[in-house]
């Protein structure tokens, strides 16, 4: 009797920590992070390319640790970064065009995303970056590497298990838009925008993805370029036409996602990240911010890239105390912000696949 209420204690307690683990880190079953989509995500793909778009240089990445110039469009770590280490997977996620990138480094995942880029393919092409529809392609070569250096197991391992998250739409609405004026409506841009985004969902599933997180519109007609050229002077309101597309989007988007997770085998997640931010802009002392219509590089009304530079003048000492550090994108605490309110809401979903 002495032995067998010792074992069934010992078979309790293994049960009590395997429960607690499960609870506490159900992120052991996520493989890698492998992410597509614009500058929010990109941690240095533009680097090398012949683009304008870049930023791998001071004062970028001055809250990075080392201050290192890595790419990235913030003065800190991006959200592809942040989420790696809420997963528990790396504290910086790679950049798959970096050239000093080794094969063990593709075991926790990669980003493919490209500042500037968007789901129409006309916004690479202006850009000279990498469109999404070209990132699928680099997966492709991504999955040809991992099983030639980890073995068929491994890369099947990866597809099945790995969270995949893509994030567009940005640099379409704000920019491309004026391009195709003439065949579209804002509504008819915004739908076709969706609709690109789910046949990308599509093309990403027959690959092998089965966790995808899709990334709504953000509020871009807030950020400090659309306030400072379409807000006003002494107003400096958001851009609400724009504003009003990228709602647009999302009600297109959300349930043909929810429709396609139905359809499909695998999770597909829609990820509202529109109404988190537009909280932030409209009410920052409620999340910790002073100062939410300026960025803090230049003071951020017109500087974005080598706009600005190290030679920019009135760059602001406390990164943190912003929203956003250049004229388009946010400081890397403002992204912390928005992982912290969201990621645990939609993760949950994943772990219970």
């Amino acid at each position: 009797m002495k032995y067998q209420m010792l074992w069934l204690a010992l078979v309790l307690t293994i049960a009590a920590e395997a429960n607690a683990a499960a609870k506490q880190g159900k992120n052991t079953t996520i493989t890698a992070l492998i992410v597509f989509g614009d500058s929010i995500m990109d941690t240095g793909n533009n680097n090398n390319l012949p683009t304008l778009l870049k930023c791998n240089f001071p004062p970028y990445g001055k809250d990075f640790p080392g201050g290192s110039t890595t790419g990235r469009f913030s003065d800190g770590r991006v959200p592809s970064d942040l989420i790696a280490e809420k997963l528990g997977l790396a504290k910086t996620l790679p950049a798959y065009m970096n050239p000093n990138l080794k094969p063990e480094d593709l075991l926790n995942g990669v980003t493919f995303a490209s500042g500037g880029t968007g789901y129409d393919p006309l916004t690479a092409q202006i850009m000279s970056v990498i469109s999404v529809w070209d990132q699928l392609t680099y997966f492709k070569e991504y999955i040809s590497k991992m099983k030639k250096h980890f073995g068929e197991e491994k890369a099947k391992d990866i597809l099945e298990n790995s969270i995949f998250l893509v994030v567009s739409s940005s640099n379409d609405l704000a920019h491309t838009y004026l391009a195709r004026a003439h065949r579209y409506d804002r509504t008819s841009y915004a739908n076709f925008l969706a609709d690109s985004a789910v046949k990308f969902v599509r093309e990403l599933h027959k690959l092998g993805a089965r966790k995808i997180g899709v990334f709504s519109a953000v509020p871009v007609g807030c950020v400090p370029l659309q306030t400072t050229v379409y807000g006003g002077l002494l107003t400096r309101g958001c851009n609400q036409p724009l504003n009003n597309m990228a709602k647009q989007f999302n009600s297109r988007l959300s349930p043909a996602l929810d429709s396609l997770d139905k359809e499909l085998d695998g999770v597909i997640l829609y990820i509202d990240v529109y109404d988190t931010l537009y909280d932030m802009i409209q009410h920052p002392k409620k999340y910790g911010f002073e100062v939410a219509d300026r960025g803090c590089c230049g003071k951020g009304t017109l500087a974005m890239s080598y706009l600005c530079n190290s030679l920019t003048p009135f760059t602001c000492s406390n990164s943190s105390a912003y929203i956003f550090w250049d004229s388009y994108h946010p400081t890397e605490r403002a992204y912390q912000v928005i992982v912290d309110n969201l990621l645990d809401k939609y993760l949950s979903k994943v772990y219970d696949v």
